[in-house]
């Protein structure tokens, strides 16, 4: 498994700590950025690792900046991305069993390095269930590609 990872200044130590646990885990990852606290703007990075998730040349995504929030708007903008916000670890595991997500978003301001790290455990470890939830899931691509629903 490869995983994108990206932030903003507003978690770049958030994203610092989850490179070295997954380091110590023998996971492979591509950062995207940033790489300092620098001020940045996050929609830049969110698209880049977005768009390695999409294009399949990382399997899920990582993304975090102050809240999750600003990463997950812009990486739920690139066609093929299903970008949840994390808080705690039903919102882990439930996003990938019924939602099928692809990329886990987190904020630094919200969540401790050591709770994300468990998030990411989580996210990464848990399957798809498919079933109906890929019905739903297959809906969310329709709206995507311009279908009305009814």
């Amino acid at each position: 498994m490869k995983l994108a990872l990206a932030c903003d200044h507003g978690a770049y130590e958030l994203k610092e700590s989850i490179k070295k646990h997954l380091t110590e885990k023998g996971l492979e990852f591509t950062d995207y950025g940033c790489y300092s606290k620098e001020s940045v703007d996050y929609p830049v990075f969110a698209f880049k690792a977005a768009k390695a998730v999409a294009d399949q040349e990382c399997d899920l995504g990582i993304i975090c900046c102050t809240t999750g929030l600003g990463v997950s708007m812009a990486a739920n903008k690139v066609k093929g991305v299903r970008a949840a916000v994390c808080t705690n670890e039903m919102l882990a595991e439930m996003t990938r069993r019924h939602n099928n997500a692809n990329v886990i978003c987190m904020g630094q301001n919200v969540v401790s390095p050591e709770l994300a790290n468990q998030l990411v455990d989580i996210f990464i470890s848990t399957e798809f269930e498919g079933g109906r939830h890929e019905r739903r899931v297959n809906l969310l691509t329709d709206i995507e590609n311009g279908k009305e629903l009814s």
